[in-house]
């Protein structure tokens, strides 16, 4: 099973899911997309599987920083040029398992998801 969590180091929700998955002994390589950058390919996928909307992280503090002009009328196309932009605005963190794609750090959605 290929497990890799994206995501970016400096962030307590990651540190909540890195914990998580050590505690359970679950494999898994670490992708920071601030540092090493993400795939545009690799987030049109995301966004194939779970919508853009919920991967656009509206409530923190780089979407929030935009122009208001750059905030209002946010589509797909939009959304994806600022994650690729700036990915701190991708929600954290991002679990893909064999390529089945799970945003956010729910204990209970990670243990069904490895049981």
């Amino acid at each position: 099973m290929a497990t890799v969590l994206y995501g970016i180091k400096n962030c307590d929700t990651m540190k909540k899911a890195w914990t998580w998955l050590d505690q359970h002994g679950v494999a898994y390589d670490f992708h920071d997309y601030r540092k090493d950058g993400l795939e545009e390919a690799t987030l049109r996928g995301w966004v194939r599987q779970v919508g853009w909307e919920t991967l656009l992280n509206r409530a923190g503090t780089t979407f929030r920083k935009l122009p208001d002009a750059d905030r209002q009328g946010v589509d797909e196309g939009r959304a994806v040029a600022l994650m690729l932009a700036q990915p701190a605005m991708i929600k954290r963190p991002v679990l893909d398992v064999d390529g089945a794609v799970t945003v956010g750090f729910r204990p209970e959605v990670y243990a069904q998801r490895f049981r």
